[in-house]
């Protein structure tokens, strides 16, 4: 990583690197939240806004930061998350982003509106990978679906929580109109659709069901994933449909503003599947400490977004894995603190949680 520049030593650093890499029209598209990006700030104030209660004289030496997703092995429990048009960081997009995680011995999660096509994703790097999907119709979903499969993807991940188009109020400002590839899509015959290269994102969105869960659930042997998951009546739901593994997620605060943290609603997701499926969590994640946090409120593993592009856009897939490596040392490093030595077998009693978390009235 000779490449990357030895004074960026936090993701914050990455952060503002990025900031004077980019045009301001691209880094706000990666930055925005939705309206008033309450949503987006709460993510950070809520994992900044829980403590970390230190243990010592443990004999803790060997850490092991090492897990599985699903029964895949890796290095430790933080993946890429799945983020359209990687090309506006870097000219290699989503082929570098691959790259970075096979380095750090990680998994990433491929979009569905991905520049590169999932075909040559998935031939840039034997590590594991899951299919990211957005659902219009369900002879296109079955093309998508099928290709995952025939290209090695080992999950299918549905995201749940776009049922109307966002208002990210910077990209209305400045009339951003992104330079996507959409490369899933050329060259594919979406039933219904007369444009050469569809923007997937402009077709008709269905009303999402459970019932399209089932359909779903039928239609591929893939272990099957929900993101979006903001509540524990949701996460009951997903129990109830033998789902494999759910991301507890915001979007960001990319989607909908006004609703808590992923990290504030965590627990109760927790105890309402009470290990009946894997849980995932993103949004806000910046320090190896967030991961510890997460994990000691149930997650299996954290995904990361934005700092995907931050990492990209300073030196493409050296970027993204010193983004990587960056967190797997700071995650080591709280765990020593904490007198932990193993991220499968956290103690109880390793956070302080603001009080008012557990007073909350659901109305």
């Amino acid at each position: 990583m000779e490449n990357v520049n030895p004074n960026l030593v936090s993701l914050y650093d990455f952060e503002s690197q990025a900031k004077q890499n980019l045009p301001g029209d691209i880094w706000d598209f990666i930055d925005a939240g939705a309206f008033d990006e309450i949503t987006s700030r709460r993510n950070r104030s809520a994992l900044d806004s829980i403590a970390l209660r230190p243990r010592f004289l443990r004999g803790i030496r060997d850490i092991d930061i090492s897990t599985t997703v699903l029964g895949t092995p890796i290095s430790f429990p933080v993946i890429i998350a799945p983020a359209a048009g990687h090309c506006i960081a870097h000219p290699d997009g989503e082929l570098a982003t691959a790259l970075g995680a096979s380095k750090s011995n990680t998994l990433m999660v491929a979009a569905t509106n991905s520049d590169y096509s999932m075909e040559e994703i998935s031939k840039t790097t034997s590590a594991p990978k899951w299919f990211q999907l957005y659902h219009r119709n369900q002879p296109a979903t079955e093309i998508l679906v099928r290709r995952a499969q025939e290209s090695g993807y080992q999950a299918i991940c549905l995201t749940i929580d776009t049922p109307v188009p966002s208002a990210k109020e910077r990209d209305v400002r400045n009339r951003f109109q992104g330079p996507f590839k959409n490369g899933n899509f050329i060259g594919m015959d979406v039933p219904n659709v007369q444009e050469e290269t569809p923007n997937w994102m402009n077709l008709d969105r269905p009303n999402l069901t459970w019932k399209d869960i089932e359909w779903l659930r039928k239609l591929t042997a893939l272990p099957l994933i929900l993101k979006g998951i903001r509540t524990a009546e949701d996460a009951k739901l997903a129990v109830d449909h033998d789902v494999d593994g759910i991301f507890v997620s915001n979007h960001g605060g990319r989607q909908i503003d006004m609703t808590l943290s992923s990290i504030e609603t965590l627990q109760e997701i927790n105890e309402a599947v009470n290990g009946k499926l894997e849980i995932y969590l993103d949004s806000g994640i910046r320090r190896g400490s967030d991961v510890l946090k997460a994990l000691a409120l149930g997650a299996r593993a954290v995904a990361i977004g934005r700092p995907l592009f931050w990492g990209l856009s300073v030196e493409g897939a050296e970027g993204v894995h010193r983004i990587l490596e960056i967190l797997s040392e700071e995650l080591t490093r709280a765990m020593a603190y904490c007198g932990q030595g193993s991220v499968t077998n956290l103690e109880q009693g390793i956070l302080s949680i603001p009080g008012d978390w557990a007073t909350r009235t659901v109305l």
